[in-house]
Parts: C-alpha cells; structure tokens; sequence
C-alpha cells in the first residue's frame, strides 16, 4: 500500500537522521528537508496509468512510461506553501532525482528527468499523468498533512484542499525551477555548499527508500561495546600482560591518527581503543551513533580481518563484510565445519549468506569490513550512490596496510579520506611500515590536526629477523637446496615468490620433500588464482597448521603477495624475491610473528629483471615491481646482511627510499592522482547528473573479472539449479566455480549468455590453481597482478 511505503520511508528517514546525528557545515534544516522528501518521494504513484501497470486496476498491466517522481513535486507546495521557498526548492531536488538522473546519461531506456520532461508545457505533463482517481489524490492529501503534523514536520497549518490539475501544475512550475538551478554545472564556491549538500540529502533519501522496501531495520547496538578498553585489560591481565603503551596512547587520542609500530605489536587493539574513543566523541557532539569502518587492501585480509574482530569483540553478528564477493565469505564461513552437507544443507545456508550480503549493502550494520573502493563508490553520488556518503558522514575509519595501494589508488583513498574528515570523520592508519612521506601525505590531505603514536623508546623492539641476502634467484638450484635443508631441520619455511608462475615452480619443487617428511597436510600453496571452493579450504588449511599461537609444526607455504597480508600465520624462517621495501618488512612479519624464537632468518634472493610486454623500457622485478625501489630495498638490506633487524630502523630505511628520485616521483605522482579525483568526483558541481559511465571504470580499476572453467559448465548450472525458485542463493553456490582474473583479462574470456557468467579454457590443477588460458601460460598475462 502506497500509504504504508511513504510512513515506513518517514520512519527509515529518521531512523538514519538518529544514527547519523548533526553533519558538521550543512545547514539546521537538512534532516527536515529530508524527512519530506522521504514522506513525499513516492505520492505521484497515484495515476491511473502506473495502477494500472502494478496490476491494481481490471486492465491488464501494461508498461506506464511516466516518472512518478516528477508528479510527486506538485505535492511539496500544496504543503509548504506557507514556507521559505528554499525549503521547497530543498525537498524538490531529494523528490525528483532519487531515482533517475537529471541530466546527462546514454542510455535511451533511462532518459534523465530534464530530458524527458524539460520541454513538456504545462497542459503536456497534466495529459502525461492524468487520468487519476480524484477521491483518492484528495485522501491522500489529506493523509500526508496529518502524517507530517504527527511527526512535527514544518507544513502548513491547515489541510490543503486542490485539485488534479492543479497537482500538476505545481508540480510543472517545480520542475522548471529545479532545471533553472540543476541543468548547468554550479560554480566551485556554490558546488562547495549547495553541491555537498544535494548530494547527502539524496543519500539520506534513498537510503530511507532502500531501508523501507527492504523492511529492514538498522542496527542499534555497537559491536564495539563502551568497556571494550576494560575488557581488553581483563583479558590481557588473566594471561599476565598489560595493555601497551602506544595502545593506551593511541586510546587517549582524541582525533586522527597515525599509528606505527612493529608487526604483532597490537595495532589492531590499539586501533580499537581509539575508535572507541572517537565513537563516544562523536556521539557526544552530533547526537548519532558513529559506524566504524575497518578498511583493507584484499579480499582475503578482509575475510581475516572480520573473524579476528569477531573474536576479539565476542560476536558472531553485527559486524559486516563490505566488498564484492561478501555473501561468498558468509557461505564459505557457514560450510566450514568440515562435514560434509548436503543440498538442503547448502540451499539454506546460500540463502541465509545472502540475507547477510544484504544486510550489509542496506547500512544495517554498526561496523563494517571491507575495500576502500566500497566507499569510494560514493564518490559517484546520483541516486545509486549518494547514500553511502550519508552513511559515512560523522563515522570513524582505521585504515590499514595502506601502503599496498598504488599511487592512482592511494591518491584516491587520500581524497576521499579529506571529504570524510570534512563531513565529521575521523581516520586512523595504521602500519608496520609507515613512512615519513606516506604520513606527511595522510596530514596533508586530513586538512586538520594528526597525532602519531609509536612505541616509545624505552619500550624494546623485537629482535625476530636476521637478515641475509642471496644473489640466486629464488627458483635457482641453490634455493631449493637450500630451502630444502631448512625443511630436512623440522622447520617451517615460508616462502613468497613475486609472481605465480615462480610460486607454482617452487611448490612443485619442494613440496614432494615436505610431504615426505612431514605428513600430506605439511605443504600449501597460495596465490590468487583458484576457484573459490579450493581457496577457502587452502586458506583453512594453512590457518589449522601455521596460524600464529598454535603449537609450532614443520611445513611448508608457499605463495605470492597475498600471504604478506592476508592471514595471521607464524612460520620459522622466510626466503622471499627481493621487492620494495614495505612488501618485504611485511613479509618478514609472517616469520616469528609473535617473537617466540630467537631472531630467525629472512633470506632475501635477487629478482629477475625484465621488461613487460607493452610497456616500454622500464624494468620490472620478476616482471611486478617497479625496479627502481626494488634495488634501493636489495641496497638497503645487503649494507646490513648477517645483521639481526632494528624494527625501529625500518622507518629510517624507508625515508631513505622515498627520499631518492623515485620516491620524490612517487610523492608528486600521489599528489596528481589526489588531484584529478577531487577534480573529477568530489567538487559536486553537478550532483544530479548521470555518472553510469563512471562506474565501470570503477569496476575496471578496482574489482577485476571473473570466469569459470569450461569443464566447469555442468557442475555449475547444476549448481545453480540446487536452490530452485532462488535465484540468488543458487547464483551464489555456483560462484563457488568461479576464479578470479584481472579485468583487462576478460579478453581472454568469453561470456556465455545462458548461464550469465564468463567462461575461460583453462588449464587449471587444483592444487596448482589456474596454470594457462588458452594455452597462454598464467605468468604472461601481465605482471602485476599476483594477488
């Protein structure tokens, strides 16, 4: 019932204005404005012809081709008469743009409002929207006046009284009004204000629509729980330890926050002891409960990430998982009690994964892990997307292992880190490897007071790695002999190559020892290319027998970049590819995580220095880092070969990195990035206008492709008939099949219609993972992408 659906949008509405509290800069009237144009989105469904096409009328359905929206206008000033006309002009723009762009746009299906109504006469739109019950526009004016009243919205005193075409006239006289004000993009000084402002308050408008339909309700109380810092103490004091003091540093910053210390020293609890702080601030000063967002580089350290905070906050629920392939990490997660289950089983369990994805993409949850392109996605507005500014307006934000981004990436997340501190945020970094550069730039794009906190220097850094250099590659003879004696020993070696082609050598080479001597389960190997039915078992695998504060177990792991930061292991010793510095320190931390041996090796082999196909004459290590900081890494580490590491140092040699040519070039480039996404996104100089376009370069940028096995086909239309009469939980037990791949790789791949997925011949193992496409072996797609 359409009355039903605005009271519940009302209702949504202020449920968010609740949780989101006072946005700092926008002016006292912004959440009443909003609560309107909630009330009043939906009013101009009332036509006979868009009854007609819900199926509410005798004839049958039929399509409408008319925008409700727009005739929703002619309601605002039948009840706002009486009112500033800014207050109109307000809810007018929230009204008409909260489902289709005003302007710009290609596709003929989805004309932009101005576009299909701009020209119309007055007498053209009442013929467009009429005929219309008049018994029922009158009860339904009638309704929205008494509704607003009892929710002490500012209309009218007195009922209006009006008829059809006069609804349609007012609604005419509004809509050119918003064409004289949106049509063209705004100045900078106004788009500052004005543009910011439409923005949010569609956000906050199809946000409520989104919550309404969904029946969904937000989240009320925090995972992150008021005592969590006397907990944490509790906890920490039954095993005899106390809370750290860059912890309680970082728990008594109020404000941003830049937080470096050692791999294993805590950071994620310190970080949580400042968010808790930030939380009570900002409920404090805007009256809302502040979401807290925990943003990571990859899929798979976010997976990690969330069944740590669970751990650590004690829940099973409440906190969501914000990135692409969210409802594949809640099956993954229901299904892993190791037995085996059956299609019924499976069925139920996809439906309850997705219910949970869901819940997630409506803002339900108080605290969320995922990518920062989730976010970043707001920075496209529009009625798609505007609500994930509101949502992150007055949040707080940790950000970790942001030096992984490259600097396209990174000069992104800074810009978007600006205009979350300007809408109330507050953002917290963290890393093992934070650079004077990296922090500058982080304080520089805050725009507002920063704190660093670190251990202090009466606090001992752990002595855990000794450093030794190899001038072999890591696949030569000598390596694998190497490795090889270390395995013989009873050790567990970890052993990260730069590329998979490298990591699937070196597994074939030394995984038949391992096993030999230490069981079937003693050898894994991990890299980005499997399926995601192997992954999730490798993952699970490694994690049973390398995961930090487990009894200690010889073994071996091998893999790519993805082990620098995905999962909480704890190995003997490492043999890595030289790469930059901040990839290898990271790697380092995988071996003696928690300082339980005395120093232990970390042997760093030279790379491989090549070209890439396409890319001109620069040289690449092992064809994926960039030469130039990969030989200031190797430099750095053979002056100190044989020497156990001073974690205090590491910032030292990273500021001598970022100090050369290269790093100067790095900086400037950041600088340009940051630059051309503020220029491009986040002026707002036309907040209604179609950014469809935009969005797939999001995708390319961020998300990559997928593609399924041509052997894989039968299994997954088998699987995706398992949940008849769901499409979606089926859709999600066959992504099961799926691998992903690069997005320039969808060249490779071809899209199969009937089953609505791409589908690539592969050679593919699973153990192994994916070897060649099209006889193409893996390392030659292109370099880079190892994750």
């Amino acid at each position: 019932m359409l009355t039903s659906h605005l009271e519940n949008t009302l209702h949504a509405l202020l449920r968010i204005q609740k949780r989101v509290g006072q946005i700092p800069g926008l002016p006292d009237s912004f959440w009443t404005w909003a609560a309107l144009a909630a009330l009043l989105h939906d009013a101009g469904k009332l036509p006979h012809g868009y009854q007609r096409m819900i199926g509410n009328t005798p004839q049958p359905p039929q399509i409408w081709g008319e925008r409700h929206e727009v005739l929703s206008l002619g309601f605002i000033p039948l009840l706002l008469s009486r009112h500033p006309a800014q207050d109109s002009r307000w809810v007018a723009a929230a009204v008409a743009g909260h489902h289709r762009a005003f302007t710009g746009g290609t596709d003929a299906r989805k004309l932009p409002v101005f576009t299909q109504y701009g020209t119309d006469s007055a007498e053209k739109l009442t013929a467009r929207f009429l005929p219309a019950d008049e018994e029922q526009f009158t009860r339904l004016l009638v309704w929205l006046h008494r509704t607003a009243h009892a929710s002490a919205l500012p209309i009218n005193e007195q009922a209006p009284t009006a008829s059809l075409s006069e609804l349609t006239a007012q609604a005419h006289q509004l809509l050119d009004e918003l064409m004289d004000h949106w049509t063209y993009p705004l100045g900078f000084a106004e788009a500052d204000g004005d543009g910011l402002l439409a923005a949010l308050l569609l956000g906050a408008v199809t946000m409520a629509d989104h919550l309404s339909s969904a029946h969904a309700s937000l989240h009320q109380k925090h995972p992150l729980p008021p005592d969590y810092r006397a907990q944490f103490a509790e906890r920490l004091a039954a095993h005899g330890h106390t809370v750290r003091p860059q912890q309680e540093l970082a728990g008594n910053t109020h404000g941003h926050l830049l937080l470096r210390s050692w791999t294993a020293s805590g950071k994620t609890e310190g970080s949580l002891l400042w968010a808790q702080t930030q939380i009570d601030d900002l409920a404090l000063h805007t009256g809302g409960t502040p979401r807290l967002f925990y943003v990571l580089p990859y899929l798979a350290s976010i997976n990690a990430m969330t069944d740590r905070l669970r751990q650590e906050l004690r829940t099973r629920t409440g906190i969501g998982v914000a990135h692409s392939k969210a409802a594949s990490y809640h099956l993954a997660r229901s299904l892993a009690d190791g037995c085996d289950h059956d299609a019924e089983d499976r069925t139920s369990a996809a439906g309850k994964a997705h219910s949970r994805a869901e819940a997630t993409k409506n803002f339900l949850e108080l605290v969320r892990v995922g990518t920062p392109y989730q976010l970043l996605r707001g920075a496209l507005a529009g009625p798609v997307h505007s609500s994930i500014l509101v949502d992150s307006a007055n949040s707080v934000f940790i950000l970790d292992e942001l030096h992984a981004f490259d600097a396209r990436r990174l000069g992104m997340i800074l810009a978007m880190m600006r205009l979350w501190a300007r809408t109330g945020g507050r953002v917290a970094v963290l890393s093992a490897t934070l650079p004077t550069a990296l922090s500058e730039l982080v304080t520089e794009a805050l725009q507002q007071p920063v704190s660093l906190v670190e251990a202090q220097p009466t606090v001992p850094a752990p002595a855990r790695h000794r450093i030794h250099t190899r001038s072999s590659h890591l696949t030569d003879e000598a390596s694998i002999t190497e490795i090889g004696a270390r395995l013989t020993e009873g050790r567990s070696v970890l052993v990260v190559a730069n590329n998979v082609k490298d990591a699937v050598s070196l597994y074939e080479a030394l995984a038949p020892l391992c096993t030999r001597l230490h069981g079937k389960d003693s050898a894994y190997l991990l890299h980005s290319r499997y399926r995601r039915m192997e992954r999730n078992a490798i993952e699970a695998g490694i994690m049973n027998r390398f995961e930090a504060g487990r009894p200690r177990r010889p073994g071996l792991l091998v893999g790519t970049q993805a082990l620098e930061v995905s999962l909480n292991i704890d190995l003997d010793l490492c043999h890595t590819s030289a790469a930059d510095l901040e990839a290898l320190l990271q790697r380092f931390g995988r071996a003696n995580r928690i300082g339980a041996l005395p120093a232990v090796p970390v042997v760093v082999h030279q790379p491989t220095y090549s070209t890439r196909r396409g890319a001109g004459p620069a040289l690449w290590a092992d064809g994926v880092y960039e030469e130039a900081p990969t030989r200031l890494a190797w430099n750095i580490l053979a002056q100190h070969d044989g020497e156990i590491v001073d974690e205090r140092m590491t910032t030292t040699w990273l500021d001598h990195v970022y100090a050369s040519d290269w790093g100067k070039q790095w900086q400037t480039a950041v600088k340009n990035h940051q630059q051309d996404f503020e220029d491009a996104f986040l002026t707002f100089t036309q907040p209604f206008d179609d950014r469809t376009a935009l969005a797939e370069n999001f995708d390319a940028q961020f998300d990559g492709t997928e593609a399924i096995l041509s052997t894989d086909q039968e299994d997954y239309l088998e699987a995706l008939d398992e949940a008849p009469g769901n499409t979606k939980s089926g859709r999600l037990l066959a992504d099961e099949y799926l691998i992903p791949m690069p997005h320039w790789a969808g060249g490779l791949t071809r899209y199969e219609k009937k089953l609505k997925v791409r589908v690539i011949d592969g050679d593919y193992d699973p153990v192994l993972g994916l070897l060649a496409v099209n006889g193409i072996p893996q390392d030659t797609y292109r370099p880079g992408e190892v994750l």
